[in-house]
């Protein structure tokens, strides 16, 4: 079950339409465009970076509509709203806990759960005192396909 980032980003962006429509938000081409960013966006965007990538598509766009487009997916839970101080809030878009394992020959990325790092977080915020927004773990290695190669 192997696939690459931007596939796994489609798949995300799918199941976030997905929700809009049952929860009956409608889905603009703004939404939609909004939404994608923060799919494939690795870094936590503000309002204003996002505003600022999206402007050039939507020239009619506000800072304001995409920050009231962001409230819309936090109250649904497709967003969460991260406040670092007193700067602007980032956004994050929510995905399942899931981490990476990538091949170092082919680059190729596989996602695999593993439910048991949730605590992971606890704790570094036990022991730190830090309030904790996220972690990620990247795990690298060879792939069965280029294993294989080198057997041959």
């Amino acid at each position: 079950m192997s696939h690459t980032h931007v596939h796994e980003s489609h798949e995300q962006l799918k199941d976030a339409l997905d929700t809009l429509k049952q929860t009956g938000v409608r889905i603009t081409p703004q939404r939609h465009a909004i939404l994608e960013f923060l799919v494939d966006s690795m870094t936590h965007p503000t309002a204003d970076d996002i505003y600022k990538a999206l402007e050039g598509t939507f020239p009619n766009m506000s800072v304001a509509t995409v920050y009231n487009n962001l409230r819309v997916f936090r109250e649904i839970g497709l967003v969460r709203e991260l406040t670092y101080g007193d700067t602007s809030s980032r956004f994050d878009f929510i995905t399942t806990e899931h981490y990476h394992v990538i091949c170092e020959s082919c680059n190729k990325i596989v996602d695999f759960h593993y439910p048991g790092l949730d605590e992971v977080e606890q704790f570094a915020s036990h022991v730190t005192g830090f309030e904790i927004s996220h972690h990620r773990m990247e795990i690298y290695g060879r792939c069965p396909d280029c294993s294989n190669k080198d057997l041959h």
